[in-house]
């Protein structure tokens, strides 16, 4: 709860910017850093993470918040999915983004409790949350974590057919800049 607090209050501070190198990453090995980070708990569920990215795909950003924002998505997506079920992240590009989407067959978001899901503290379902561990926190770090790359997070769900959290990334523009592997 602290650290996560602490993160949440690092993130708020507008010198944190001017402290986070902002740069030309390539996204493939940041998603499988953040899989490895949650891959003990998806093999004690039995869950399989699936990772579809491109290894040329860059985005620009602070590639250890990025990877923060990831394993928090992965996290809950093994956290409430089913025992022998798939998680899939799939990054890719349109004309005007970059993202990275986290796909689970897990129980769902109701509709009524989307607006609220990034706010601090906010659990579809309190006592299951903390039963299962959490802070009531991740996905408010998430939010900001995408603010601070001038970005955004949506997601899609229903009540028992599973949740898809997507990060929104501004694309590389202008001329090629160097690409940190991470």
């Amino acid at each position: 709860l602290v650290d996560d607090i602490l993160s949440l209050s690092r993130l708020e501070r507008s010198e944190f910017l001017a402290d986070s190198p902002f740069e030309s990453v390539r996204l493939l090995p940041i998603i499988e850093d953040a899989v490895r980070t949650c891959a003990q708990k998806a093999e004690g569920k039995g869950v399989r993470v699936e990772v579809v990215c491109d290894g040329a795909l860059v985005a620009r950003a602070n590639a250890s918040l990025l990877e923060q924002a990831v394993v928090n998505l992965v996290d809950n997506a093994v956290k409430y999915s089913e025992s022998a079920s798939d998680v899939r992240v799939v990054a890719g590009e349109s004309a005007d983004h970059v993202s990275i989407a986290v796909h689970d067959r897990g129980c769902g978001i109701e509709a009524e409790h989307l607006p609220r899901i990034f706010e601090r503290f906010y659990r579809v379902d309190g006592a299951r949350s903390r039963m299962m561990g959490g802070t009531g926190l991740g996905l408010a770090i998430v939010k900001h974590i995408m603010a601070v790359h001038g970005g955004s997070v949506t997601v899609e769900s229903a009540s028992g057919a599973g949740s898809c959290f997507t990060l929104h990334l501004s694309r590389v523009t202008g001329p090629a800049a160097p690409v940190q592997e991470k």
